[in-house]
This record gives structure tokens, sequence and C-alpha cells, in this order.
């Protein structure tokens, strides 16, 4: 997977800028991947579009993340030091999306992995738990109670979630969980990590101040954008002290 260069991070912060979390990923995961068809992305497993995603972000900004939370009892501040291998780590090589099967009592699912298209299709949801209701329905290719047919809006929750549950343990990377201890009150508790909405705001950051470097050197030399992004970042960044001596 080969990093993102600066006129990447700008188109990428152009276009992710008016878009919902999940569209964004798939717009990192474009410019990184130059003539992969739109499709084919959107149909990639959830944990596979993440795993992607990190191997975006480790070739671009390096393998450690620094994760902040505040603590729900204290409000402290508290910091997660990862390594994109840990995460790494997590992912099943084989996973794609491919069928399978959930039996208990006397009903029978046959169910797919969610894409990332998926998550596409339910991101208008404002209600987190609703939108995971919507992901799993869209996931069931046949539900039966008994060995008769059962439409989707029939099957209860319970089912549902036992469901939802076999595809977390399939495909552990599409929901990662950090364990926290809160340094100031001890409060021990669990939160999720998007890679997708960490790396966006990594990037937005990054457009940010290449803005303001192409604003810097378009004055100071009369360089257009194009020319000033074409500089890798050590060139930039000389240029820029002289400009600003």
């Amino acid at each position: 997977m080969a990093p993102l260069c600066a006129s990447d991070v700008l188109r990428i912060w152009e276009t992710g800028a008016s878009l919902d979390p999940a569209r964004r990923a798939l717009a990192i995961l474009a410019a990184a991947s130059p003539g992969a068809l739109p499709d084919a992305l959107r149909a990639l497993p959830v944990g596979r579009r993440d795993l992607r995603l990190l191997e975006i972000r480790e070739e671009t900004f390096g393998s450690r993340l620094n994760a902040v939370l505040s603590c729900p009892r204290c409000a402290e501040r508290v910091e997660f030091d990862l390594k994109t291998s840990d995460l790494l780590a997590r992912a099943d090589p084989g996973i794609e999306a491919t069928e399978s099967e959930l039996r208990i009592d006397d009903w029978s699912l046959r169910y797919r992995m969610p894409t990332a298209g998926d998550l596409a299709e339910v991101a208008g949801s404002r209600e987190r738990d609703h939108a995971v209701a919507l992901l799993v329905e869209r996931c069931v290719i046949e539900a039966k109670r008994g060995g008769e047919p059962v439409a989707r809006e029939e099957i209860p929750p319970q089912v549902l979630s036992l469901m939802n549950g076999g595809m977390a343990r399939q495909d552990p990377l599409a929901d990662v969980v950090l364990d926290f201890v809160c340094p100031a009150c001890g409060e021990a508790g669990q939160t999720l990590f998007d890679i997708g909405g960490y790396l966006w705001e990594e990037l937005r950051a990054q457009a940010v101040r290449l803005l303001h470097e192409v604003h810097t050197l378009a004055r100071a030399y009369g360089w257009r954008e194009p020319d000033i992004l074409a500089l890798n970042a050590a060139r930039r960044q000389a240029y820029l002290e002289l400009a600003t001596s």
C-alpha cells in the first residue's frame, strides 16, 4: 500500500468534508488505490476495509497511534499509545464476504458479512443502535423458523443479536474495542476505536497544514499549488524556513 502524497491529502480533505464517516473511509481507500473500481471497494468486508485503512495510515504517518478520550466518570484525559501492528494482528487474513449460518432453537439464519458499502448505506441513521440493526438486517440472506421461510422484520432482536456477535467473532478487526483505566479515578471501561475516523482527523489536520504551506510559498515565490505539493516534505520545509526567516 503506497503512502498518500500531499495532493492526495488535499483531494481527500476536499471530497471528504461533506461526506459521512463511512463514505469518507471509501474516499480514502479510493485515493490510495488508483485503478480500483468503486464497486470493488464497496464490496470489501468491514474488517478488510479497516485493514487497508490501517496499512494506509502506517505508510503515510507511521506505525504509532495516539488516541485520547475523556473518562466518563471524572472527565480526566485518558491516552492510548497504540501500534498499527497490534491492531493488524487481530485481522483474519482469510476473511472475505462469504456466507455463514446461525442455528438456535427452531431458528435458522443464512447471512453474509457486512461490507463497506453496507456501512455507507446505513450511515444516514442518527442512532448507532438503529444503524447496527439496519446493518444486520441487510446481511440476512435467508431466515427460517421451523423450516419455514420468515420475513426479515419478523426475526426477534435476540436472534439478530446472536448473529451480530457471530459476525464480530468472524471479523474481529471490524469492531475494535480498547480497554482503559482512568489514571485519576481508576474507572475501568471500554471504547470503540474507529480507524476511519482517526485517519480522517489526521488527514484533515495535515490538509490544513498543507494549505498554510502553499499559501506561504505561493506568496513568497509565486509558485503554483501543484508545484509546491510536488516537493517532498523536507524540501518544502526548507523553503518555508527561508521564506519566513
